[in-house]
């Protein structure tokens, strides 16, 4: 008689469909507020800064920042632009390394939240910050290797206006959307890369790898997974915003003919902070939300490649709870097979993951005994 897999925690240890990746994520934020949370509104924190800044240190009204333009001079204006363009850079790059070990740290609670474990902020910080500087090192990475690919497209494009002037663009708009088209590639690949780094304690390059790896033949449903999460939480939060920005334009409709000055700006100010406070809110809880869902993912994926959800399971069965992280020591196995034999790349680790040639174990050669696959 057949009998379901057992459920423990927020999903079934099995491979997942989808719609259980998508419980299983809200179902780690409710039972672990604290930590998903907390670390959404840290990931959030530094543009609700900017966002609550912005309305105090520009003009009210369009016309006196057009006034305030006009009076500066041509070498005023372009270090303004350059200041501006400066800190909108710094600010994403910023943005970018933290949201990258956040990501990493929430991949914590997600994976204890299998086995019904809680898991608070310091806790989750606690497991993760021994890999924080690997995950900066990987937004590093990713972050030199978009700009070192968008100074080519421009290089090229320049080179090839220069020579061909108009006629440059049936060359350039084919190259910008294979361009895109690549990092777009490439970013599926390397979606789960923060968790393989936190989960399997390895570094920046190897989690690329091991990435790599773990999404081989999988690419589409990453990629359908993750465009239909990001979809999802970008029109929630649309909807969640559009009530407060319409009461922000109707009260100052209503206030503006009777003080134009003191009250528009006010109105700005207070409009402006609202926003921010509710767009960081918002955001945490989508940052949240997306986090859990790339964790599973990569926990699904462990269990097709790795037979992760036997060990999980047999984890389960000891009932003991050494307050780590779930995961963390299973084999990793070589999902490629040919001619060679079972394991073309090295054999199954017998220990905790050590990175070896094509992501094994550099624990060679095996024990004695004929390999076996898990599950």
């Amino acid at each position: 008689m057949y009998a379901a897999p057992p459920k423990p925690g927020v999903v079934p240890l099995r491979p997942l469909m989808f719609g259980e990746i998508m419980d299983g994520a809200f179902k780690t934020i409710r039972r672990n507020p604290k930590a998903m949370l907390g670390a959404g509104l840290v990931a959030q924190a530094l543009g609700a800064v900017i966002a609550g800044v912005v309305p105090l240190v520009t003009p009210a009204s369009g016309a006196s920042a057009e006034a305030w333009l006009a009076n500066l001079s041509t070498s005023e204006m372009t270090s303004l632009f350059a200041g501006v363009a400066g800190g909108f850079i710094l600010f994403g790059l910023v943005t970018v390394f933290i949201s990258v070990v956040m990501q990493g740290a929430m991949v914590v609670p997600v994976a204890r939240s299998i086995l019904n474990r809680h898991t608070g902020f310091r806790q989750m910080w606690l497991l993760a910050r021994g890999r924080a500087w690997a995950l900066v090192r990987l937004a590093g990475i990713g972050v030199a290797a978009v700009l070192l690919g968008g100074a080519l497209i421009a290089l090229a494009t320049v080179l090839l206006a220069n020579s061909m002037g108009t006629g440059s663009l049936v060359i350039v708009l084919p190259l910008f959307l294979a361009f895109i088209a690549a990092m777009i590639w490439v970013s599926v690949k390397l979606t789960v890369a923060p968790a393989v780094i936190v989960v399997e304690d390895v570094g920046a390059l190897d989690g690329i790898r091991r990435s790599w790896a773990v999404t081989r033949r999988s690419w589409w449903r990453v990629f359908g997974i993750v465009l239909v999460v990001s979809l999802l939480v970008g029109i929630i939060g649309q909807i969640v915003l559009i009530p407060l920005t319409l009461l922000t334009g109707l009260l100052a409709a209503v206030a503006g003919p009777q003080d134009p000055t003191s009250q528009a700006a006010t109105l700005q100010v207070v409009g402006g902070v609202a926003t921010a406070i509710v767009s960081a809110a918002v955001g945490a809880v989508a940052f949240a939300f997306q986090t859990s869902v790339m964790a599973l993912l990569y926990m699904d994926l462990r269990m097709r490649n790795d037979g992760l959800d036997i060990a999980l399971l047999r984890l389960l069965e000891t009932g003991h709870d050494d307050g780590g992280i779930p995961g963390r020591g299973v084999p990793v196995y070589s999902s490629v097979r040919n001619s060679a034999g079972p394991y073309p790349f090295g054999p199954p680790q017998t220990g905790p993951y050590q990175p070896g040639p094509y992501g094994t174990s550099a624990g060679w050669p095996p024990p004695p005994g004929p390999p076996t696959m898990p599950g």
